[in-house]
């Protein structure tokens, strides 16, 4: 009886488990912190070697020439433009996304993007996928001046479905204490510029995901507006990055405030850059609205006013300046490419302790 119950136990081993066996490959995890080395050293500046395998990340704030220096620091991540990319197997730009809606959110405080940290969750590591991304998020940082100086990939089966992944950004600037933004003069007769987007930028895709499902249609396909490209190649446009066009006009004291223009739009954004008692008067025909915003809005029969909300038509970047900088702003601005309108005026509420509001008059349109 004893030798059946050993030869029982014997065939009947428990299964030796591994942290590989159950979805976690620590030494591909490695792989890619080695291949990520050169590409996060190649954003490196002043302050920063952007070295990665360290516990933490070092930035030598006494390596800037500032005086009075406050640190300002933002996260943000992409959306659901991810699903975009997916379906596109195109990783990189959406990387240069991340950045950009990381550090636009810095430029609008008037802060000079120092660093970036990274946070990428996937349900199984795809190396070369990650690496894709991250050359992106590189890319992004050199065209805003910032170093990529850390971050994480994260293995998470169960969590995450197998070649699903997210993206979180976390980004530090800094500004002179008097040079924030926005400023509290703001009032009566400032005027507002807009600064074109480079597309839908990260907000939105929710809704667009939703009209391009209903409607049948597929991201492989040409554009309806724009039929030399791919509708998904379109709609993955990534986000303009604003630093170096907005940032000089901001140390030279001509900017009283800058709205990035994301989730919400104008409608929401800015009037949380203007004091109480102050009405934005923006004119809708003051600028074009672009090609894939007038397609988005009639192919799902939007109101003017959800599109205003939900989408950034046209507007990536709002500023608010004295009228007498305006003409200076317009050449700073088309002399860095960017595009650039005046779009509105800053006018007194009613009472003076109204809540900031945006008025729009005129309509939309091609």
């Amino acid at each position: 009886m004893t030798r059946d119950k050993q030869s029982v136990k014997g065939h009947n081993k428990p299964p030796r488990y591994t942290y590989k066996s159950a979805g976690v490959d620590i030494d591909a995890g490695n792989r890619l912190v080695s291949d990520l080395k050169p590409v996060a050293a190649a954003t490196a500046r002043p302050g920063s070697d952007a070295t990665l395998g360290g516990f933490g990340a070092l930035f030598d704030l006494k390596a800037l020439d500032y005086e009075d220096p406050i640190l300002v620091a933002t996260a943000d991540g992409v959306g659901t433009k991810l699903k975009v990319a997916l379906e596109l197997r195109n990783h990189t730009s959406i990387g240069i996304d991340l950045v950009a809606m990381c550090v636009n959110d810095l430029v609008a405080q008037g802060a000079e993007p120092l660093f970036l940290l990274d946070y990428i969750a996937m349900g199984k590591l795809s190396p070369h996928v990650a690496l894709d991304v991250v050359k992106g998020i590189a890319e992004g940082c050199k065209m805003a001046g910032c170093a990529l100086i850390g971050g994480e990939t994260a293995e998470m089966p169960g969590l995450y479905r197998e070649g699903d992944y997210d993206l979180a950004g976390f980004a530090v600037g800094v500004a002179e204490r008097l040079q924030l933004l926005p400023r509290d003069d703001i009032g009566d007769g400032d005027v507002v510029i807009g600064v074109g987007s480079s597309g839908l930028h990260s907000n939105g895709f929710s809704l667009v995901r939703r009209l391009v499902a209903d409607h049948g249609l597929s991201y492989w396909a040409p554009a309806p507006f724009a039929p030399e490209r791919k509708l998904g190649e379109v709609l993955l446009e990534p986000t303009r990055i604003y630093t170096k066009s907005l940032l000089g006009a901001v140390h030279a004291g001509k900017i009283k405030a800058l709205a990035h223009i994301t989730g919400g739009g104008l409608t929401d954004n800015l009037p949380r850059v203007l004091p109480k008692g102050c009405v934005a008067e923006i004119e809708l025909e003051s600028w074009a609205l672009p090609a894939p915003f007038e397609w988005l809005q009639g192919l799902g029969s939007i109101e003017p006013d959800e599109l205003l909300r939900t989408l950034n038509c046209g507007i990536g970047m709002a500023v608010v300046a004295p009228a007498g900088n305006v003409g200076l702003l317009l050449k700073s601005l088309a002399d860095s490419g960017e595009t650039a309108f005046e779009i509105g005026r800053i006018s007194n509420a009613d009472t003076s302790d109204a809540e900031p509001v945006v008025r729009y008059s005129g309509r939309l349109e091609p």
